[in-house]
C-alpha cells in the first residue's frame, strides 16, 4: 500500500457532511455503440468496454483505508454493477441540472473506489445523459479531465484548447526570471502573507453569497464558442479565463441586485492555478485571487482589469506552489474551520482545457458535457468551466435556498454572448 501524498490527504479532510469534494461532469451521448437506435442501453456492453480501460488506471481501482493518523492506498478492483448504473430521470437539460445538484449533496462511499458513472434516460428513449463523479483525493481538475480521456477515448490523442488558468507553459518564461538568490526568502514572505489573509481576509462585506448551505442545490449550464470568446478576449490583450472571470462579474452584480443588496465595487474570487507536475501527489494546484471589478466599471473595462490581474497573480501564485494550508491534513483541518467563517472570497472560479474533439462512451457520441464545482467553505455560489470540441461549457452550482442563482446564470450567459460577438450580430440582423 502507498500512503496519500497530504495534499490528498487534505482533500479528504475537506469532504463531510454538507461539503461532497467531488469533480462532476455531466454529458449528453448520441446513439451508437452501448446506445441503441431506440435509446436502448446496453449496460453489460459499456461496463465490459470500461473494465478494460480501469486496468490502466489505478485511480480508479484504489480505497483510501486508514493507517495511523492518516490513509493509504489498497487496491480494490471496483464492481462495475455499482460504480456503473442505470439512473430513471426526467427529460430534459434542466432535469439533468437538478440530478447534479442533488449528487452535489451525496458523498461517494469511502470503502470502494472514490467514482462513479451514472447514466440518465428519460421518458423520451432519444434522450440519454451521463454524470460521472470522481473524489478529489484522486484528482485535481486536470488530472481528472486526463482520467475522463482515458476512460472515455483512450484510442485518440489528446489535445487540448482555449486559454485557461492551467496553460502552465503561458507563463514559465516570467516564473523563470523570478528565480535567484533571494527567491526562498520571497516565498517565505509571501506565504506568511498569503496564510495571514487566508485567516483574517475581510475583503467580502456581509451578503446573502456566504454563510450556512441548505442542501437545497440549483445547477445552471452555461455555455458558448470557445474560437470567438478567445478571439474576443485577445482583442482585450486578455484569456478566455479572463473572459469567463468578466462573465461572473456580471453574474455576480445582477445576483447581488436581484437579492437587493448594495453592489461593492470590487468582490474576490478565488481561482485554481496548476503547477508542474512533480511527484505522486494528484492535487497540485496553486491558487490566485482575483478581484472582480463590478459597481460602475464598464463591461471592457471590467475585461481589462481582470487581464491585468491575472497576468500578474498567476505568476506568483505558480512561484508559490500549494495553498499552504492546503499541503497536509492538518492544515486542511485549520483551513475548513476558518472557512465557515471567511469573507476574504465571495465565490470559486475554476477553468480546465479539455479535449478539442469530440470524444465517444463506449461507441456512443458525446455530444457536449459541463463541469460542477465543489462549494466548500461558507461560500454559496461557484463556477466551474471545462473546453469541450470548439465550446466553453460553464456549470453553476449555488445554493438555491439562498442564492437567486438563475439570475447569476441568465447575467454571465447575456455578457458571455456580447463577448462572443452574438449580441452585436442579433443587432445588426435586426437593424438590417
Amino acid at each position: 500500500m502507498q500512503r496519500l501524498a497530504p495534499a490528498d490527504e487534505a482533500n479528504l479532510v475537506l469532504d463531510h457532511s454538507g461539503q461532497v469534494n467531488v469533480f462532476l461532469v455531466a454529458g449528453l451521448l448520441a446513439h451508437g455503440g452501448f446506445v441503441g437506435d431506440d435509446g436502448a442501453i446496453d449496460l453489460p456492453a459499456l461496463r465490459a468496454a470500461l473494465q478494460t480501460r480501469i486496468k490502466r488506471l489505478p485511480a480508479l481501482r484504489r480505497v483510501a483505508v486508514p493507517v495511523g493518523r492518516g490513509h493509504a492506498w489498497a487496491e480494490v478492483p471496483p464492481d462495475l454493477e455499482h460504480h456503473v448504473r442505470l439512473v430513471e430521470a426526467e427529460e430534459g437539460l434542466a432535469a439533468l441540472e437538478r440530478r447534479c445538484g442533488e449528487l452535489m449533496t451525496v458523498p461517494l462511499a469511502r470503502d470502494r473506489p472514490l467514482w462513479e458513472l451514472l447514466l440518465l434516460r428519460g421518458g423520451n428513449l432519444a434522450e440519454v445523459a451521463f454524470i460521472l463523479r470522481i473524489h478529489h483525493a484522486i484528482a485535481d481538475g486536470t488530472s481528472a479531465v486526463a482520467l475522463v480521456h482515458e476512460l472515455f477515448d483512450p484510442e485518440e490523442p489528446r489535445t487540448q484548447s482555449g486559454s485557461t488558468p492551467v496553460d502552465v507553459a503561458a507563463d514559465h518564461g516570467q516564473s523563470t526570471r523570478r528565480r535567484g538568490p533571494g527567491r526562498r526568502l520571497r516565498r517565505l514572505g509571501f506565504g506568511l502573507r498569503r496564510v495571514l489573509t487566508t485567516i483574517g481576509g475581510r475583503g467580502v462585506p456581509p451578503t446573502m453569497l456566504l454563510g450556512e448551505r441548505s442542501p437545497s442545490r440549483g445547477v445552471a449550464f452555461v455555455d458558448v464558442d470557445l474560437g470567438a470568446l478567445e478571439s474576443r478576449a485577445r482583442s482585450f490583450g486578455a484569456t478566455v479565463n479572463d473572459a469567463l472571470l468578466a462573465s461572473v462579474a456580471a453574474g455576480f452584480e445582477a445576483t447581488l441586485r436581484a437579492a437587493g443588496e448594495r453592489v461593492p465595487a470590487t468582490l474576490a474570487v478565488s481561482s485554481p492555478v496548476a503547477l508542474r507536475r512533480h511527484g505522486s501527489a494528484s492535487n497540485q494546484v496553486g491558487v490566485m485571487l482575483v478581484r472582480l471589478p463590478l459597481a460602475e466599471t464598464r463591461p471592457d473595462d471590467r475585461l481589462r482589469l481582470i487581464a491585468a490581474q491575472t497576468r500578474a497573480e498567476k505568476v506568483r501564485a505558480r512561484d508559490q506552489g500549494t495553498l499552504e494550508l492546503m499541503r497536509g491534513p492538518l492544515g486542511a483541518r485549520i483551513m475548513d474551520g476558518i472557512g465557515r467563517r471567511q469573507h476574504l472570497v465571495a465565490g470559486f472560479v475554476t477553468n480546465v482545457p479539455g479535449p478539442a474533439e469530440p470524444m465517444r462512451l463506449a461507441g456512443a457520441p458525446i455530444t457536449a458535457i459541463w463541469p460542477v464545482a465543489v462549494l466548500g467553505a461558507n461560500v454559496r455560489l461557484g463556477v466551474a468551466a471545462i473546453s469541450y470540441a470548439g465550446r466553453l461549457r460553464c456549470g453553476v452550482h449555488f445554493d438555491a435556498r439562498n442564492v437567486p442563482g438563475t439570475a447569476f446564470a441568465a447575467a454571465m450567459r447575456n455578457e458571455l454572448a456580447r463577448l462572443d460577438g452574438r449580441s452585436r450580430k442579433a443587432r445588426s440582423g435586426r437593424e438590417t
